[in-house]
Order: C-alpha cells, then structure tokens, then sequence
C-alpha cells in the first residue's frame, strides 16, 4: 500500500509517500481500505514535532478518515465486509494518510449511505469537537447566544451549524474578509474580522452591543493566546467559556476579575485526552451522522488533494484562508 510518512520532522516536504506492505488485523480489529482522511492542525503540529505524543519515526499522520471494511480479525462480528466506516487513532496508530489502516472496532462507526464518505471523514476531530464543546461542556439552549471565535475554521464552522441547530443565535469573528462574507452567507453575526487582535476591546463592545450589554451566554475559543482575554470579557453573568486551542501559541494574560464576580465557567477541552481516559465518542458520532444523512448539518469542505499531494494539503491548513475541511483521497473521483 501507499502510505505517507514523517521520516524527519520539519515543513510540508517532510511528508513523503511511500510503498509499505498492508496491515493485517489482529483479534479485535479491522483493516479498512481508506478513501478519505481528514487533514487536521494536530496532523500539522505532529509533521513540525510540536505535537508527537512519544510516537517514533517514521509515523503515518491522521488522526481521522473513512472507507470500507476489507478484512476482519478474530472475534470481530460488529462489522462485514464491504461495510463503509469512520474512523479515528492517534497520529502513527492507525494513521489515515494511507490506502490501508488497521483500527479496532470500538473505533470504528458505520457511515449510511447518504452520507459522502470526505464527508464522514471530517466528522471525529472537528465536529466532534465542537458537539461536545457546546452540548456537554457549554449546556447550549434554545434562545441563548453564543460567540464562536475562528468561525470559519473546520471546528468553527461545525460549530456555527450545531450552535444554530440547537436553537441558538450564533456570533462569529474571522480572519480574513472573505471568511466573515461566508459566515454572513451562512446566517453567522460576524463581531470582528481580521488577522490582528489588537482591537480585540472592539470585539468585546460589539458583543456587548449585539447583546443589549448581557455578553454571550457561550464562549468557544479556539484561537487562544491574547483572544482568551476577549472571550472572559464577552461572556455573559454565569456564562460558560470553554478554551480548546490556542492557534496564536502565546501566553493568555488574563484579569480575574473579568470573570470570577460574574459566576462565569470556565472549561478546557481536548479530546485526545478524553479518549485516552475511556471516553466513548461512539454516540456523539452518530448523532451528527445522522445529521449530515438527515441535511441538518452540511460538511464545508475547503479542498480535496491527493494522498500524494499531503504536503500541498498541509500548506493549505497553514495559509489560514481554508473555510472548512480539508481531505485526502486514495482515489482518483471524489469518496462516495
């Protein structure tokens, strides 16, 4: 099979594809034939060595992808195959930046058919992500207002969907022009725009404008750095923050007195570590599974490049002007 590896850690060009002998599964385990892999900032972060979690190279990146079951491993009745599935590991174990992945089956969901298999793909980092964050972590409801920074990011915008979805009014800052002009397109209250946060005082004054001074019931930051001060003071008495990044890598300086006289909750998210602690992802997943199948909720898609192309892939990401996904593909048409 060919598979893309991280023999040294460096830019783009340290992904390199190569020709490795297929897996073969173990009690327990499946080996799916990937037609999709999600192309996610962790990935980016683990080609560059500032994310590697202890894995050794060289290691094959993604964390997440889709495809069709093409061997079973003893005792394995859950699935057949032929059967379509996403997926999910970590970087190096199983890695979805090849044609082959060996995963067991308690990391592994049925795709329905109506449902595009780049699609599915997308679905266990980012998506998941963001339901968690605001069902689970932020008790979204009907009615309430929540503030989404990096709207148009891949989190960001399956954030705006699923915010919306559960009956609330979204707000949204951007980075660029061109993202605020699709969150508007998309129904999103765009508060700030722009690659700088020196102004983010305006951002805190247009949240407090739109909200007639209450602030946002629900805060999603997934920029971090000098934002986290903007989301502490744009949210609203008992409101709930909850941090799952921080893009900027700088220090958050932070006064607790924006947040502590108003009752305000603060939250941390990262979903590896849930997953390394036992969580079980599986029903949250086909929550928004059912979703896309039902149209509900609609994957952005950004791009598509070739599993060849990883490193042309990894430089979109890195530009920051991507709205939405982007995938990898082991085939020559679009995943179905």
């Amino acid at each position: 099979m060919r598979a893309v590896q991280v023999e040294v850690f460096g830019a783009p060009e340290a992904l390199v594809c190569r020709e490795l002998p297929d897996p073969e599964p173990g009690p327990g385990q499946v080996v799916v034939a990937v037609e999709a892999a999600a192309v996610n900032r962790l990935d980016v972060l683990f080609r560059a060595g500032r994310y590697h979690r202890g894995a050794s190279l060289p290691a094959t990146p993604g964390v997440e992808g889709a495809g069709r079951v093409v061997a079973l491993g003893a005792g394995v009745e859950a699935f057949g195959v032929g059967d379509r599935v996403l997926g999910w590991g970590a970087t190096g174990a199983p890695g979805f930046y090849a044609e082959r992945a060996v995963l067991p089956v308690d990391s592994l969901v049925p795709v329905p058919t109506s449902v595009e298999l780049a699609d599915a793909a997308g679905l266990p980092t980012a998506w998941l992500s963001a339901y968690y964050c605001l069902v689970h972590l932020g008790a979204v409801q009907a009615g309430q207002t929540v503030l989404v920074h990096a709207a148009a990011s891949g989190v960001g915008s399956a954030a705006v969907q699923i915010a919306a979805g559960l009956g609330a009014r979204v707000l949204g800052s951007a980075g660029s022009p061109a993202k605020a002009d699709w969150l508007t397109e998309h129904g999103v209250d765009v508060v700030h725009t722009g690659s700088s946060e020196a102004d983010l005082d305006a951002v805190v004054a247009a949240v407090s404008e739109r909200t007639e001074g209450r602030g946002a019931d629900v805060v999603l930051d997934l920029v971090g750095g000098t934002t986290f001060a903007a989301s502490l003071k744009s949210v609203a008495r008992a409101g709930r923050v909850v941090a799952m990044a921080n893009v900027e890598t700088a220090p958050s300086t932070i006064d607790t007195r924006d947040f502590y006289p108003r009752n305000v909750s603060i939250h941390g998210f990262q979903i590896n570590d849930l997953r390394d602690h036992g969580w079980d992802s599986r029903p949250d997943l086909e929550v928004l599974l059912d979703g896309v199948a039902a149209g509900r909720f609609v994957v952005p898609r950004d791009s598509t490049f070739a599993l060849t192309d990883a490193a042309a892939a990894h430089r979109r990401l890195e530009s920051r002007e991507a709205i939405g996904k982007i995938a990898l593909t082991t085939t020559d048409g679009d995943p179905g």
